[in-house]
């Protein structure tokens, strides 16, 4: 069931409720996302997919940037820091470093359950005319 919250600001996104995203908190440029690690996260080598926790950040960062109004994503980045494993479960956090007319700029950090650092996500934000 796709979480309200993300329904409400994105739209029906699809990608977002079949990882099993769902939003703790939402401010005007910040967001908080959680998500627990399941066996359909997983690779190869037995942690999560890194497109995986990447569509996580990136969620985030879609929730806290379109929260001033419209915006589509200019360019992102993320940096993996440790490994997720099943059962783990995730939190983004994403903040809003510097905002103007047309830019947004975002940080998004992951972490886990025991509060380690996953990956840490940047994005820049360019922001429609309403």
């Amino acid at each position: 069931m796709l979480d309200p919250e993300i329904s409400s600001r994105l739209g029906n996104d699809r990608v977002a409720d079949q990882y099993g995203m769902r939003v703790e908190s939402l401010s005007e440029g910040s967001a908080t996302l959680v998500m627990e690690i399941a066996d359909r996260h997983l690779n190869g080598n037995e942690s999560a997919q890194g497109g995986v926790i990447f569509a996580f950040a990136d969620v985030a960062f879609a929730l806290a940037s379109n929260s001033r109004g419209p915006a589509v994503s200019a360019n992102s980045s993320i940096t993996f820091c440790r490994p997720a494993r099943a059962g783990a479960v995730l939190r983004a956090v994403a903040r809003e470093i510097s905002v103007s007319r047309k830019l947004g700029t975002y940080e998004v950090t992951v972490s886990d359950d025991t509060g380690s650092v996953v990956a840490l996500f940047q994005g820049l934000a360019y922001r429609k005319d309403p």
